[in-house]
């Protein structure tokens, strides 16, 4: 377990610029590529191979709650357009879904069964912010990838001080992910996505004192789910 995780995680540094480069790039680039790879839009078929990795991820981490999820408090980590708030509100649960970007969290309320609607309170904001409180389970696909070891291991830890789980994917050490991220930084600053930082997934696990659970790679969609307990 990471020691230093009671340090001020409220002061600026890496973690926010990373943060507004990916609100930035959500909010705006990304918008309307993204409504239609997490929907049932066409795509293309490198799309479709991670459209159907980011399926396989997210019934991987829904599948460690239980079925019945009745009065507990669940933390949908940079939720997206909302697939998962979604499904955990139908099997019971009362959903915190946080987004940075305003964007997709309009995406995720237009799509939301109006059987969840009770349920699911969105919110536009800091996915760690301390003020959303305590929680029974967090869940977190892909909205971590873009940090590095040091600021996202100080903040897992602290999140998991106010839940009594989390699941969360990261992105891994693999040749193509590893050649992926140092391509990107060839580009122009202002032409780049937010690069996802690739961990030594073993190494990260054993510093949260967390479980590898499975890694699912499907074309270019390479993401290992990691279980943490309180």
């Amino acid at each position: 377990m990471v020691t230093d995780a009671h340090r001020d995680l409220s002061a600026a540094g890496p973690y926010d610029a990373t943060r507004s480069r990916v609100q930035e790039y959500f909010d705006t680039r990304a918008a309307a590529a993204w409504r239609d790879l997490t929907g049932e839009a066409r795509v293309s078929r490198i799309r479709e191979t991670v459209r159907a990795g980011r399926t396989e991820m997210r019934d991987l981490i829904l599948s460690r709650l239980p079925a019945d999820l009745t009065g507990m408090r669940v933390l949908d980590a940079g939720c997206g357009t909302g697939a998962k708030a979604e499904a955990l509100a139908l099997r019971g649960a009362e959903v915190v879904a946080v987004d940075v970007a305003a964007a997709m969290l309009t995406v995720a309320q237009d799509r939301l069964d109006p059987a969840a609607r009770p349920r699911v309170r969105f919110l536009m904001g800091d996915m760690f912010d301390r003020d959303l409180g305590r929680f029974d389970a967090v869940v977190a696909q892909d909205s971590m990838i873009y940090y590095r070891a040091a600021e996202l291991t100080a903040r897992l830890d602290e999140l998991r001080g106010r839940a009594g789980l989390i699941v969360t994917s990261l992105a891994p050490r693999t040749p193509l992910l590893q050649t992926m991220f140092w391509a990107g930084k060839a580009f122009p600053r202002r032409d780049r996505s937010p690069a996802m930082v690739p961990h030594d997934m073993k190494k990260l696990a054993a510093r949260l004192d967390g479980t590898l659970l499975a890694q699912v790679s499907s074309g270019f969609y390479i993401s290992t789910a990691l279980e943490l307990r309180a």
